[in-house]
């Protein structure tokens, strides 16, 4: 890391990018050269939508609203404040959405250190504990350009049964929801409906980029957060956009399309300690969602330090993360950095928007096209199919696809064998993120036992993020699913399914997405969610004896 900050970097608005340049250089010719022989920098900034060919150019024009929008978002400044202190006495801010609403402000919230409660979750006992939690003080953020994922319904339709439960009227419930949504979608109907406050977001900015717009700022502005500093943050940033040097977000993007047309398509994330927390999370849809199409894609994977397994490899391209980083502020030792970020969180998030349109720019495909994100919602709750059993082993039922071995330990060897030279694993689990935060570590133990990328995620938030990577990218993948038993279930009100239906047909309907495609699936059941899980890591640790 000392020799990576020695070296010249390329800086603007306060971020800086170390690395990049050196990343280029081992390509076989400049993929930054390239990009600024091909005006991408001018063309970019200046909103130019065929950047990425005829097929794509009518979507872009329609989705580039995110170079500026951290301008527009000023003007909703002064309905923030007034909104703020008309709900003063709701200090719980929860954010109902699905993937970059979600996913934006829990970061934003993560690095100011401002509480945020997001929900994107459809697994009965994480939503029955937030259900619990502070009722009376608690401001629902409903928030999706359409509102038509299931999650997002769902989730309102519990909030306000819960809310009338407590004895509310109709009307104080509806004071207890603020909607964000793109003018004239179905939420805005909805919104109307409820009673509740209704602020429009730019309609120009996908939901992947729309980490400063409403989407992000209403929720962080209630929870507290002095929201104006990253719009600032941005615009100081936003200054270089259009320069061939001094443009750290070009510099990024070419570093990261250097390396995946040099076979290092894995972009292993990894905050660095100083300062900005779980910004992973979002580059990691941003980057999954934009380029993981046509059989073609980077892989992200968020490690937990620089020193975790996976964290570096031959094909892998380990990118930093972080606020203020020189040689004398190193973050903890352990592992090795090719390419380092490091500024304000406004900064970042508009060069990294920056850097994946113009790596996809390269590799040749739509960034803002997600064809197969809802692949998954085919199955409506309460059809999924019904399979027997491979085998049972205490806690864990085993779910063996053909050609696999039944029992536990075997299928799970089965299953990394076949990864090979050039696959990955990706683990999703379909449980309570919070009660059941111990599943995250099957990611570091399969990535120290098997040598290949391993992503974890948690269903169905990895649907709107790494989900299409998995269907769309490179059909190299293969995939170990952890389902748990419901015990204690929760109505979806004004539906005829429960959420424990809805989270079981969302992960059937991975599967068979998944199976749809040829992969190969080992899909684990828990039984009993606790026990299960310390059964499953003692497996998964047994395999590197």
């Amino acid at each position: 890391m000392g020799e990576l900050l020695a070296a010249p970097a390329e800086a603007a608005g306060g971020l800086a990018v170390h690395g990049a340049r050196t990343v280029d250089a081992d390509a076989p010719a400049s993929i930054r050269r390239a990009l600024v022989e091909a005006g991408v920098p001018g063309r970019l900034a200046a909103r130019d939508p065929d950047l990425w060919g005829p097929a794509a150019a009518a979507r872009a024009a329609d989705r580039l609203g995110w170079l500026d929008t951290h301008r527009r978002s000023r003007e909703l400044l002064p309905q923030l404040a007034e909104l703020t202190a008309e709900l003063a006495d709701l200090d719980h801010v929860v954010v109902a959405a699905a993937g970059g609403p979600a996913l934006a402000p829990e970061v934003i919230a993560r690095t100011t250190g401002q509480p945020l409660t997001v929900l994107d979750t459809s697994d009965p006992g994480q939503i029955r504990a937030a259900l619990s939690d502070r009722l009376a003080r608690t401001v629902v953020v409903l928030a999706g350009k359409s509102g038509l994922t299931v999650e997002t319904d769902s989730l309102g339709r519990a909030y306000r049964q819960a809310f009338l439960d407590a004895g509310m009227t109709e009307a104080e419930a509806g004071r207890h929801f603020v909607v964000v949504t793109d003018p004239g979608s179905p939420l805005e109907a909805v919104a109307a409906e409820l009673g509740a406050i209704t602020v429009l977001a730019d309609p120009q900015v996908g939901e992947g980029y729309a980490a400063l717009t409403a989407y992000a700022l209403v929720p962080c502005a209630l929870a507290g957060v002095a929201v104006a500093d990253l719009l600032d943050q941005a615009e100081e940033f936003a200054a270089g956009l259009d320069r061939p040097d001094g443009n750290p977000g070009l510099a990024l993007g070419a570093a990261l399309a250097a390396a995946a047309t040099t076979g290092r398509d894995t972009i292993a994330l990894v905050g660095d300690g100083t300062g900005v927390e779980g910004l992973g999370d979002w580059v990691e849809q941003l980057l999954a969602g934009s380029t993981g199409k046509d059989g073609l894609g980077l892989l992200p994977v968020v490690v937990e330090s620089p020193g975790s397994p996976g964290a570096t490899g031959p094909d892998v391209l380990t990118v930093s993360y972080g606020g203020a980083l020189s040689t004398g502020d190193l973050p903890a030792p352990g592992g090795s950095t090719d390419v380092a970020v490091n500024g304000p969180l406004g900064a970042h998030f508009l060069a990294w928007e920056y850097a994946t349109a113009a790596a996809a720019s390269v590799l040749g495909v739509d960034p803002f096209d997600r064809p197969d994100v809802t692949d998954a919602a085919a199955i409506v709750a309460g059809t999924a199919p019904t399979a027997a059993a491979s085998s049972r082993a205490g806690a864990i039922e085993v779910y063996a696809p053909p050609g696999f071995p039944a029992d536990l330990t075997a299928a799970l060897r089965h299953l990394l064998a076949g990864l090979g030279e050039q696959g990955y694993l990706a683990v999703t689990a379909y449980l309570d993120r919070h009660a059941e935060a111990a599943a995250a570590r099957l990611r570091p133990l399969l990535a120290g036992t098997t040598g290949r990328p391993v992503t974890f995620g948690w269903g169905p938030r990895h649907l709107y993020s790494t989900g299409q990577y998995h269907k769309g990218g490179p059909q190299v993948g293969s995939f170990l699913q952890v389902t748990g038993t419901v015990d204690v279930d929760l109505p979806v009100p004004g539906k005829p399914y429960s959420f424990g239906e809805l989270q079981a047909a969302q992960a059937a309907g991975d599967r068979q997405a998944l199976a749809g495609r040829g992969r190969p699936l080992l899909h684990l059941h828990l039984t009993e969610r606790s026990a299960g899980l310390t059964q499953l890591l003692d497996a998964v640790g047994s395999l590197r004896a």
